[in-house]
């Protein structure tokens, strides 16, 4: 830790819900990047390595690492049982050189931003070490990087470049529904077959972020509503009559608690998610990924193919 008030969210990798994220996902390296492609790797060494001390301002991913909700998570679950093991744990992957990523390093320093973990890998695909380190969600601005972590079979959402501050506490996750938390593959089922055979559908299709969900969910069951430093929310476009029991049977089955659900029926998303002020917004859906940015929401787009 660099701050002695601070909890580490270093954990065993096994036990943790590790986040893993890029560093131009966490950071702005938009102009870094030109110049890496306009001059090549040493002069953007160089230009690392001479603003080493200068902070990088936040980027994408920024909002939902940065320190205040995350953090306050674990402080809270430690304050309950101080061997507690089930902790977020933050890794920083990046294709810098490590004579590069000392900006890096003293950027998270800067923000306060309670990372132990970096893995600096030259000339090579990083996503190669997401599996070995258990990471559940990847975080990254780049299409090769989304593709190469979903293609090892690593859940990642493509973010758009994009920043937003939400407010620090509690930490709040929105999901989208079908394509999502559930597979896109029960809609024929429902009208099909009906509700039954649909919701057993969806427990056996589900959606590329039900497991993170579950593990939030997990970590959210270890409190009460009242006092639970994690919210979590359904937020889908479709109706309440074809999807709302449908949705809750299958939340039901899953045991994941959500604390609220919309189901607005094809009306936008951005006014509720504004409301709702989430640190991190999922959808596979383009224009609600625009919609959301368009209300300062932090969003982050779940392709279904690369």
């Amino acid at each position: 830790p660099w701050s002695g008030d601070a909890v580490s969210l270093a954990t065993p990798p096994l036990q943790a819900l590790v986040i893993a994220v890029t560093t131009r996902a966490i950071f702005s390296l938009e102009e870094e990047h030109k110049l890496y492609l306009e001059k090549g790797k040493e002069e953007y060494t160089r230009h690392q390595q001479a603003n080493q001390d200068k902070p990088l301002p936040p980027g994408t991913a920024f909002a939902f690492i940065q320190v205040s909700p995350l953090q306050h998570v674990n402080k809270k679950i430690l304050e309950r049982n101080p061997a507690e093991k089930d902790l977020f744990d933050i890794l920083v992957l990046s294709n810098n050189s490590p004579e590069s990523g000392v900006r890096i390093i003293n950027s998270a320093k800067h923000y306060g931003l309670e990372i132990s973990k970096f893995c600096f890998v030259s000339n090579e695909d990083s996503t190669q070490y997401l599996k070995s380190q258990g990471v559940k969600l990847f975080l990254s601005a780049d299409r090769t990087d989304v593709c190469n972590a979903l293609q090892r079979g690593v859940f990642s959402p493509s973010n758009p470049p994009y920043f937003s501050q939400a407010p620090s506490t509690p930490l709040r996750v929105v999901f989208d529904g079908d394509a999502v938390l559930f597979s896109n593959e029960t809609d024929q089922i429902f009208q099909e077959q009906g509700l039954e055979e649909a919701v057993h559908a969806l427990l056996c299709f589900q959606g590329p972020l039900k497991a993170f969900a579950m593990h939030l969910g997990k970590m959210r069951k270890k409190f009460s509503q009242e006092k639970s430093p994690i919210r979590t929310y359904l937020v889908t476009a479709r109706s309440g009559r074809d999807m709302g029991i449908r949705a809750i049977k299958t939340l039901r089955e899953w045991g994941l608690e959500i604390d609220e659900a919309f189901f607005m029926d094809g009306a936008p998303k951005g006014p509720i998610l504004a409301q709702i002020q989430p640190h991190i917004f999922f959808d596979d859906g383009l224009h609600n990924i625009q919609g959301a940015r368009n209300m300062g929401v932090p969003s982050a787009w779940v392709p279904s193919c690369c």
